[in-house]
């Protein structure tokens, strides 16, 4: 199958911020906790607040990293046979981000980021009739401008490219004779737009909001029941959620910098997951497996975020704090995306090498909650026994270099 599987995964992903999110693209934001909205400095400007480029110096900036993402076993408890665990991930992914020099009182930049994505793989029992594996690659081209209106007040935008590319598979093995095999890829279109107003020179108030981008997939769908398989024309359309972030950041004698940034993500847009099939699906198991409307019903959710920088010479020491919430009510849980609220730190450190070139280490680590599931809540047939999701969260570690010239 082609394009269908990049949204089925993004559905099941699970990184930061809730659900499928990953808002960190940068040795800074990783090390302030993405509390980097008001107070940017560096190329990364680009994608976390364009109009902050407005604010930058006559040269041209070029921002790298490579960051690698840990995602712990998820455990799940229950009486036997239903417990079970998913397997230990590993994922690399790069960023850049690059920012002109001016043109009177416009700029432009442009970024890569891996704006979200997991991996995500279970080969117990009851949960790889659900989620065997559930894998997404995400990645998105976000060229922006900014227009300094005057020395307090600039505003910024840009158009969102995004790529995605996954696989969905599921095995009933000796419980179940169904399994499904899918694969595929898609590009779509958002936006970006931001304005930040600096009332003094040592405090920015911003704000950024991102376009929600529906993913709209087709492609096809291989089906076996009973060992017997058939391939399907399918489409299927997921949001990746509107995001409004609000910041303000103080800084103190231009060595020590608060910011304090609240972040709105509109879950709720996700109501549905339906799978629509070029033919019908005869075999009324399959039909209700693979081709019911699958409710989701998420909801909006908040983050808090504060981070802090203190530059000592050569050397720039960062960290960050944040809560957050999952979009993922318990009546709509599963296996794909056993997600939970979350309490996030960070910390890093930027050492400048000479004038132009810096380079540094960003490290996170998300610490997800325990969650216990109340009988006769869930829809999925196992989950509905209750039990409890452990396990999870995150590591991440970011390694990057900037330029200016």
């Amino acid at each position: 199958m082609k394009k269908i599987i990049g949204l089925s995964v993004m559905t099941s992903g699970l990184l930061l911020a809730g659900a499928y999110k990953l808002p960190e693209q940068s040795v800074n934001s990783m090390a302030l906790g993405a509390a980097y909205v008001a107070h940017t400095t560096q190329a990364d400007t680009a994608y976390f607040n364009p109009a902050n480029m407005a604010f930058m110096g006559d040269k041209q900036y070029m921002d790298g990293a490579l960051t690698l993402i840990h995602l712990p076993e998820n455990t799940y408890t229950l009486m036997p046979p239903y417990s079970g665990h998913s397997e230990d991930e590993n994922i690399l992914a790069p960023t850049i981000h690059y920012v002109a020099a001016p043109m009177g009182n416009f700029r432009w930049g442009v970024s890569m980021v891996v704006p979200g994505g997991l991996t995500k793989r279970w080969e117990t029992p009851y949960q790889k009739l659900y989620a065997e594996e559930f894998t997404l690659k995400n990645v998105e081209i976000n060229p922006v401008f900014s227009y300094k209106v005057n020395e307090k007040f600039a505003v910024g935008g840009g158009l969102r490219l995004v790529y995605s590319e996954g696989v969905v598979k599921s095995d009933g093995g000796d419980i179940a004779p169904l399994k499904r095999h899918m694969e595929g890829d898609t590009i779509e279109f958002g936006y970006n737009l931001a304005m930040t107003y600096r009332p003094t020179e040592d405090i920015a108030l911003a704000v950024t909001y991102r376009s929600n981008i529906d993913l709209d997939e087709d492609g096809k769908a291989n089906l076996w029941f009973g060992g017997i398989g058939k391939q399907y024309d399918a489409q299927v359309s997921v949001p990746l959620p509107a995001a409004l972030n609000i910041a303000i950041s103080k800084t103190w004698e231009k060595t020590f910098t608060l910011e304090f940034n609240y972040e709105r993500t509109y879950w709720s847009t996700y109501e549905y997951l339906d799978f629509n099939y070029g033919q019908p699906l005869l075999n009324p198991i399959l039909k209700e497996k693979f081709d019911d409307p699958i409710a989701k019903h998420w909801k909006d959710t908040d983050t808090f975020r504060i981070g802090a920088t203190m530059v000592l010479n050569k050397i720039t020491v960062m960290m960050g704090f944040a809560i957050d919430e999952t979009p993922v009510p318990d009546k709509t849980i599963g296996f794909e995306l056993p997600d939970s609220d979350a309490k996030i730190f960070t910390m890093g450190f930027r050492y400048q090498q000479t004038e132009a070139l810096s380079w540094g280490i960003g490290f996170l680590y998300d610490s997800k909650e325990a969650r216990s599931l109340t009988p006769g809540v869930a829809d999925n047939e196992v989950l509905s026994h209750g039990g409890t999701f452990g396990g999870g969260g995150a590591y991440l570690t970011t390694i990057g270099m900037a330029y200016e010239f």
